[in-house]
């Protein structure tokens, strides 16, 4: 047995769950105080009426677009509110662009939280406890999803969608024949059945970090996942928002067990010198051979989008998905890494405001959700409006979750999460550099 199914974590399990209890009940601290869009003022039905019309916009086109648009008729209808949503595949530079210089639309729904908050530094964007009632939308939501929005003590942006990356997919009938448990209660014990599925001669593991100029984001996800389950959501808070450094022991630990998984002999089809070539999009194909080559993948619920066509026509019979487990001795709880979009307020005023609360809540996302390829972000949501078994299950998944924490790379700065911790991982997994090494040389990169 190796020693991942030994070791303490550094954070007891206790302490974790008793500190995200306390990070959960942070509302916006004082709602009459700081600036925004619209001012710091708690805002009232009436003091400034709309024109009927509500500009929206985002960085999803096509299909989702069509899907999104849907889903506001019926509020349309009701509201006599129009909604103008405009698509930008360069959203990220638009965004800043156009609020930079006083032409912000009145609501953006931004994919990152970055963006988001230096635009709320420079005061241009509402906190939604000036126009929302907090205590409501958290009761609803995926415990923890607010403070992904939270910039300075206060949150500026609301989820309207969710993604879901903690998730483990496999081959059900293949699977299933070969008698693995669906339902590992820790990571010690999905080793256990890896270890069983290499006795009977099958690779484990498939993995892709191939993606371009973008190669290495996959394996910060597997850093990610483990720094949520071994240290628990206050320590991966800490280092996101680099209180602690990034060669923090605890940081250089969860390296180290990811090697154990990623490296171990056997474990990962082809091993390491397939993981950086093969791209990942292609890694679940292994899974789908007839008959399997491998017989799990660790990637978010978009990654059936990439499955072959007709394992796609036949989902709820050709796949499986269960939660990336917990880590024995770590976080006391089944964490969910993920992202999602933020719904942010520029312009207040009373059609603003209502737009905004319909996007946000539960009611939202049901001519979406039917269509696919969509998550909501609230525990209330209906399921059955989603269009299939599978994605069901997934929504269930992150609707049982103990605590949500949005890509630690997406929460860091572009030049770390975007540039040296990818480049890291790959001279991480190519052994040119170790752990420590790599861990010090993202810290010494960190902008100052």
């Amino acid at each position: 047995m190796d020693r991942r199914l030994t070791r303490r974590a550094v954070m007891s399990g206790a302490a974790a769950t008793a500190a995200i209890g306390m990070t959960g009940c942070l509302q916006n601290p004082d709602p009459g105080g700081g600036g925004g869009g619209g001012g710091g003022q708690k805002y009232s039905a009436g003091d400034s009426p709309g024109d009927g019309s509500v500009s929206i916009l985002g960085a999803y086109g096509g299909q989702e677009q069509e899907a999104f648009m849907a889903s506001l008729e019926g509020f349309e209808a009701d509201s006599g509110i129009t909604i103008n949503y405009t698509p930008d595949k360069d959203f990220a530079n638009t965004i800043q662009q156009r609020a930079g210089a006083g032409d912000p639309p009145d609501i953006a729904l931004f994919p990152q939280p970055g963006g988001m908050f230096d635009l709320a530094a420079k005061g241009l964007i509402t906190p939604i406890d000036v126009y929302l009632d907090y205590d409501e939308l958290a009761s609803t939501l995926i415990p923890g999803f607010l403070d992904s929005a939270r910039y300075e003590g206060r949150v500026y942006g609301a989820p309207m969608r969710m993604a879901c990356k903690s998730l483990i997919w496999y081959p059900k009938k293949a699977y299933e024949k070969g008698g693995y448990s669906t339902e590992p209660a820790t990571m010690q014990e999905l080793t256990e059945i890896a270890d069983q599925i290499k006795a009977d001669g099958i690779t484990p593991w498939s993995d892709g970090w191939d993606d371009g100029q973008a190669t290495g984001w996959v394996g910060t996800d597997w850093i990610e996942e483990l720094m949520l389950r071994v240290h628990g959501p206050v320590v991966y808070d800490d280092w996101t928002k680099h209180r602690i450094p990034f060669n923090a022991k605890e940081v250089v630990e969860v390296f180290d067990i990811a090697g154990d998984l990623l490296k171990g002999e056997g474990n990962v089809l082809g091993g390491t010198d397939s993981i950086l070539n093969t791209p990942f999009s292609e890694a679940p194909l292994a899974l789908f051979e007839d008959p399997p080559k491998a017989m799990l993948v660790r990637q978010g619920n978009f990654v059936t989008g990439f499955f072959p066509e007709d394992v796609q026509a036949n989902m709820d019979e050709e796949v499986g998905v269960y939660a990336m487990p917990t880590w024995e001795g770590g976080f006391d709880g089944q964490p969910i890494l993920g992202g999602g979009d933020l719904a942010a307020l520029f312009t207040l005023n009373d059609d603003t405001v209502k737009v905004m609360e319909f996007l946000t809540s539960d009611a939202f996302g049901g001519e979406w959700a039917e269509a696919g390829g969509w998550l909501s972000p609230h525990r209330t949501f209906d399921l059955s409006q989603y269009s299939d078994s599978i994605t069901r299950q997934v929504a269930e998944i992150a609707s049982n979750a103990q605590v949500f924490r949005y890509d630690g790379s997406d929460l860091m700065p572009t030049a770390v999460g975007g540039g040296s911790f990818w480049t890291g991982m790959v001279q991480w997994l190519q052994g040119t550099k170790t752990a420590q090494e790599v861990c010090d040389d993202i810290e010494a990169g960190w902008p100052k």
